[in-house]
């Protein structure tokens, strides 16, 4: 099979698809979502504080829990899924639980959250899609995708070895496909890479190639990149996806879009943060095909090349670019916002004290700018946030107070309002700053 992808692909037929089939689309989605334990038709989840499938059927007192169809259903409901007291259980309540051949059947159909106060007030607020809930994080998608897509071309063969430059999270997802499709897989990072990611690829069974020099220019990233092209070259059998460059890192995220499609029914804003640039691009291409309209912001870091700034040294990972990914759909965007490091632990540690919601940098900086999108946009306006990842891999730095000390991390509030300016290229920014004005830098050179 070439997409990891399956049902969905009928939802949107040759990119044709109207405004009005969006309800008719959702309750499709949301119908096989039900009724189906299969990975590409598991339960997609939107939960709310007052939001619950849990309920009690009340005529019943006594005797051993059984499955009550929904029609069924009392008004009284428990703010938790699976009750020990309830002496009745609805069927709704098994429809998300899944049962898997397969590790990559877990990648997909993450839920989504409500996030308001202190982001915006209660009546405000956007909603944030979990992708932490993936085994690895959102890269899952895009590395199951791409190593399917080589597979089915020919360009990945059999027990061939898959390279691949990566800060982090798309290493755990290509180490699940090497799992998955019986590849051996070499990571090639830096020393930025945290100790518990680089122990949890070696347990996955991937081999760690650490470049121990930055590239005079091209920082971290372009030092990677050329210990791929030199890995590559030493096995000609070997096999990079490139994820800055490959267009099947784009397409991978359509599920996710059709997935947002469903759960929220519109959406009015996107906020993504941007590396490689593939899940914007991807998630904004689908969603803009039910919702034309759809106003797409990018959140980047402060020190990132990828929307005009100088590089600089970054202590944020998982955003950010010191070279320039083609991935990246300039043209997409709507505007871009800079959010320093400070900033981005502010709103971790928020989300995590107000939501139970806990992530890492990017998770951070999305959340920032989309708490301020709640409160700038009309109230009736769908937000949609993608959280990329959890927090598993931050333990010794966003979450760590000694850390953040050593950083200058703690005690910074951001402002209600982030700084304005007109050009990326004439101003560099330290704290975080909007610019409606969204340039490729690889356009304006020369």
């Amino acid at each position: 099979m070439v997409p990891y992808w399956g049902w969905e692909s009928w939802l949107v037929a040759s990119g044709t698809l109207a405004a009005s089939w969006t309800a008719v689309v959702a309750t499709a989605v949301a119908w096989f979502g039900a009724f189906s334990s299969d990975r590409n038709t598991r339960n997609l989840g939107v939960a709310t504080r007052d939001m619950s499938i849990d309920s009690v059927d009340k005529t019943r007192a006594d005797g051993p829990p059984r499955l009550v169809p929904d029609r069924w259903r009392s008004d009284d409901h428990m703010s938790h899924p699976l009750s020990i007291h309830a002496p009745e259980l609805h069927a709704a309540q098994y429809r998300g639980l899944g049962r898997y051949e397969r590790p990559d059947n877990l990648v997909g159909r993450t839920p989504v959250l409500r996030v308001s106060e202190p982001f915006s007030s209660a009546d405000r607020g956007f909603w944030a899609k979990l992708e932490g809930i993936n085994p690895g994080g959102l890269k899952d998608r895009p590395a199951m995708h791409m190593v399917e897509c080589a597979r089915a071309r020919g360009n990945l063969r059999p027990g061939a070895r898959i390279v691949e430059s990566t800060s982090g999270t798309l290493g755990l997802g290509l180490a699940l496909a090497g799992i998955v499709y019986h590849h051996p897989v070499t990571v090639v990072t830096d020393p930025g890479m945290e100790p518990i990611i680089v122990s949890m690829l070696r347990a996955y069974g991937a081999d760690v190639d650490m470049v121990t020099e930055p590239h005079p220019t091209g920082g971290w990233q372009q030092a990677r990149k050329d210990r791929v092209a030199e890995l590559l070259a030493e096995d000609l059998e070997a096999w990079c996806p490139d994820q800055y460059n490959n267009p099947d890192n784009v397409d991978a995220y359509r599920p996710l879009a059709l997935e947002l499609q469903a759960q929220l029914g519109t959406v009015d804003v996107l906020v993504c943060s941007v590396g490689t640039g593939g899940h914007s691009a991807g998630i904004a291409r689908v969603l803009r095909q039910f919702n034309p309209h759809l106003h797409l912001i990018g959140v980047d870091t402060i020190g990132s090349t990828i929307f005009g700034q100088p590089a600089a040294n970054r202590l944020m990972r998982g955003l950010g670019s010191s070279i320039y990914p083609r991935n990246v759909d300039y043209a997409a965007f709507d505007e871009v916002h800079w959010v320093a490091p400070a900033e981005a632990v502010w709103a971790c540690r928020t989300l995590a004290g107000t939501h139970y919601a806990t992530g890492g940098w990017s998770v951070g900086a999305v959340a920032l700018v989309a708490g301020w999108a709640a409160r700038t946009f009309s109230s009736d306006t769908t937000i949609a946030a993608v959280f990329p990842d959890g927090p598993q891999r931050y333990f010794d730095t966003v979450y760590n107070d000694d850390y953040c000390r050593r950083h200058d991390l703690l005690l910074t509030q951001p402002p209600e309002q982030p700084n304005v300016i007109d050009d990326p290229t004439q101003e560099v920014v330290t704290s975080w700053t909007r610019c409606a004005t969204v340039i490729d830098p690889m356009q304006t050179v020369g």
